[in-house]
């Protein structure tokens, strides 16, 4: 096969510094916009992006040619640039979670990103992630998931 067609889909989510909450709620639309415009600077398309005060959850295409890590970095320091550029204090924390998701199940993971707000008055963050931990079948230690 002379040409790659790759598919390769991922929530990636991760949090702000010791899971503070500085992400002001008027600037998470905004924030949304700029991931989408990084990704496109970058030849990594963002599919969706949203979050909370604390964290933001991306839908991300990986492009063949770019380590998951090299766009989790890319996307994490060009956001946090921007915001400290508009006077924050800020910083993402080290890490991330990042999770594999079909073709059919990207409709899904938009809405659960668009719906972010709504799903954050009932569940943590902490909660968030332990659950899609467990439902990926991704080994934790419970001690130290959170550094």
């Amino acid at each position: 096969m002379a040409h790659s067609y790759p598919n390769i889909l991922v929530h990636c989510v991760f949090s702000t510094k010791e899971r503070r909450d500085i992400i002001p709620e008027h600037l998470h639309e905004t924030l949304a916009r700029y991931f989408v415009g990084i990704g496109r600077g970058h030849d990594i398309p963002v599919l969706s992006a949203g979050g909370t005060a604390n964290h933001a959850h991306l839908l991300i295409a990986l492009p063949a040619t770019v380590p998951l890590a090299k766009a989790i970095q890319v996307l994490k320091a060009n956001s946090s640039r921007w915001l400290s550029e508009h006077g924050f204090d800020f910083a993402w924390q080290d890490g991330y979670g990042a999770f594999s998701v079909s073709a059919s199940n990207v409709a899904a993971v938009k809405e659960y990103i668009d719906r972010q707000a709504a799903h954050h008055r009932k569940y943590s963050f902490e909660d968030e992630l332990v659950t899609l931990l467990r439902k990926s079948g991704v080994p934790y230690d419970p001690d130290f998931v959170f550094g």
